[in-house]
């Protein structure tokens, strides 16, 4: 990676920190890839004991997870304290009261505070851009899964905000906009990181906005700040940001200005250990039913 687009993982902190009270109201594009994901879930046949909802937010995915795995411990992880205790604060009173259900975990997905092989789910809904180490992230959720464990991720492609990478574009000599991982890269990762079946697909979302302030405004409201090492470290220069919004309004159409999302999805499976703890081999066994005489 351009060490310009390193993240500032204290700052990244403080700003889903700062952005956890509002979150939920502003998070329009995360709720819609949520449902998107759940839907997927339909099809995939799985009965995890335990899930970790991997940079869970606010915990928008909790109610889902609990009606579909009802007997399930969902640890609920976040690297904001103030977002893990809304998501905490999603769960019945009752199983908070009686220690089931909902367990918060304060954490950074880059080295998860879980023993290794302990959930049967990992799920984690666009937070896979705010890491450093993506192959390290990756193998932290193999770490956790048990075999015959599920993978499922969304996170966004090299696509999106391109419309406000341009405009950024020539203005000054600072990063702007995080720089994304391609699909096909990805799945490599999953491949590299002992994941079994790797499965990807993506697609395009385009949110539209009066102006480019609003757009900041709404990357604002969910904690999305540029958190780079390549940032200017005070305010944008007024000039600056006129130029931005000259060269975003060639783009607009219709009245509005358009925000491109490449949504990239993904699931995989922790593959069944093909040797014992002494190093022998297993071999499966199938059995079929005797021909009837």
């Amino acid at each position: 990676m351009n060490p310009e687009f390193a993240l500032d993982k204290r700052l990244l902190r403080r700003s889903f920190e700062n952005a956890a009270a509002g979150y939920a109201a502003a998070a329009v594009l995360q709720h819609e890839v949520c449902r998107r994901m759940l839907a997927r879930l339909e099809y995939i046949r799985h009965a995890p004991a335990a899930i970790l909802d991997a940079g869970s937010g606010t915990g928008n995915v909790v109610a889902a997870l609990r009606a579909r795995y009802p007997q399930a411990t969902l640890y609920a992880l976040d690297i904001a304290l103030a977002m893990v205790r809304r998501a905490r604060a999603r769960a019945p009173w009752w199983r908070r009261m009686l220690g089931r259900g909902v367990v918060p975990v304060c954490g950074d997905i880059e080295r998860l505070p879980l023993r290794a092989a302990v959930v049967g789910m990992v799920w984690s809904n666009l937070a896979l851009q705010w890491v450093n180490d993506p192959p390290c992230a990756i193998a932290e959720f193999r770490r956790v899964l048990a075999p015959g464990g599920l993978l499922m991720f969304s996170t966004f492609g090299p696509d999106t905000l391109k419309e406000l990478r341009a405009a950024y574009q020539g203005t000054d000599r600072y990063t702007h906009v995080n720089r994304f991982i391609d699909m096909h890269d990805l799945g490599d990762m999953l491949v590299h990181g002992g994941f079994a079946d790797p499965v990807m697909d993506m697609e395009y979302v385009t949110l539209t906005y009066g102006g480019v302030r609003a757009l900041m405004h709404d990357l604002k409201a969910i904690g999305a700040h540029n958190v780079t090492a390549g940032r200017r470290q005070g305010m944008t220069a007024r000039a600056s940001l006129a130029a931005v919004e000259r060269n975003y309004e060639a783009l607009r159409r219709d009245g509005r200005l358009p925000a491109t999302f490449e949504v990239i999805y993904g699931h995989a499976w922790a593959p069944q250990p093909r040797t014992t703890a002494d190093g022998r081999p297993i071999i499966p066994i199938k059995v079929s039913a005797r021909p009837p005489r």
